[in-house]
């Protein structure tokens, strides 16, 4: 890895002017992707800034019974919280899914938002990549693709975003909070992150100096029946062919409310809107969860070796939306 300059801060303030100071720099707290990135020159940052001792490790219930998730709370204090099995389970289960013991003990809520594409064209500087430098080209688009987008990508990026996390966290209306010299802001999770487009080395809307200091989960009593279903090619610490995060809310025989989100298709979590708005009002039967799934997956663009995950995705939507209709609980 490249030299660098290493500062550990001690407030807020001093960590986001910090990185306004200098445009190359970096935050780092548990390092579990960012140590890699360095270690293969992807990233060659000439600061590197640690918040590890900022006081955002906590999990607090807001006034309006939102859940507060400190961006420094690791990945395993999450998916052991008891408001969180209880009342966002999919969260817990998409947590647990996704890694092995010891890096859910390092990685922290705000390094999951922010973690890379696990591409291997994107890893191996051997090959072109436009996420590295714009312009080089996408060698997956017609090289080895089986494990890439489906939906949403471009003529520039095909890499599909690695988290589970986050794939629950787009199904729960999470808000993302920021600060920054200016202040502190806002984003719903759904605009988080970026789809490629032609600028594919964005992965998110932050803007330069901002720092992820929570992540908010609204109040959704109905997310208890809440769902996380992965489907990869080992049981353990593999990344996701497909995932779905899904739960429903019923009311006598209709479907009152619903959330859809898919991993391992996209650019970024992928919320099934249009899915979702055809659900509502409808019967909680297969025949519906059918046709909701072929209306998520309409959009889809296989590649030339990844045709397999449009029925694997509509399977995967059916049986997780079968399994929130019963209560939810393990797929």
């Amino acid at each position: 890895m490249n030299n660098f300059t290493y500062i550990r801060v001690t407030s807020l303030l001093d960590a986001v002017n910090q990185a306004v100071t200098d445009p190359n720099s970096t935050f780092i707290a548990g390092g579990t992707n960012l140590v890699d990135r360095l270690k293969v020159f992807l990233d060659q940052p000439s600061q590197i800034i640690d918040i590890s001792r900022l006081q955002m490790q906590g999990i607090d219930t807001m006034a309006d019974g939102s859940l507060r998730l400190g961006a420094l709370v690791s990945n395993t204090a999450v998916a052991d919280n008891t408001d969180i099995r209880r009342n966002y389970p999919l969260l817990a289960r998409a947590i647990l899914s996704g890694a092995s013991q010891q890096i859910r003990n390092m990685a922290t809520v705000g390094g999951n938002l922010l973690q890379r594409t696990r591409c291997p064209y994107y890893y191996d500087t051997a090959f072109p990549c436009n996420k590295r430098q714009l312009g080089t080209g996408c060698p997956a688009i017609t090289g080895i693709n089986r494990n890439h987008a489906i939906l949403g990508a471009s003529e520039d990026c095909v890499a599909v975003h690695p988290s589970d996390m986050c794939v629950a966290l787009t199904a729960l209306d999470a808000v993302v909070e920021v600060s920054s010299p200016q202040g502190q802001r806002q984003i719903p999770f759904t605009e988080f992150h970026r789809l490629p487009g032609n600028t594919p080395q964005q992965d998110t809307n932050l803007e330069q100096g901002e720092l992820i200091t929570a992540v908010i989960l609204p109040p959704l009593s109905w997310a208890k029946s809440g769902v996380y279903l992965k489907i990869r090619d080992r049981a353990s610490y593999s990344f996701a062919l497909i995932s779905v995060a899904a739960a429903i809310s019923i009311k006598g025989e209709q479907i009152q409310a619903t959330c859809l989100a898919l991993g391992g298709v996209a650019h970024k979590p992928w919320r099934a809107t249009a899915a979702e708005e055809f659900l509502v009002g409808k019967s909680a039967d297969v025949a519906t969860f059918t046709e909701a799934a072929e209306i998520a997956l309409q959009p889809a663009q296989p590649l030339t070796h990844n045709g397999y995950k449009v029925e694997l995705a509509k399977r995967a939507i059916i049986r997780a939306l079968i399994v929130s209709a019963q209560g939810g609980g393990v797929v």
